[in-house]
């Protein structure tokens, strides 16, 4: 029997990083307002 849900469906849902203005990179943090890349 497996899950309803797949294990890794479940980690899709965060949305702490999003796609940053500058570098283009998906390393903007949201709640810190900064990108670890640039």
């Amino acid at each position: 029997m497996m899950k309803g849900t797949p294990s890794m469906g479940k980690k899709s849902g965060k949305k702490n990083m999003i796609h940053c203005r500058r570098c283009g990179r998906r390393t903007y943090h949201i709640a810190k307002k900064v990108c670890s890349s640039c």
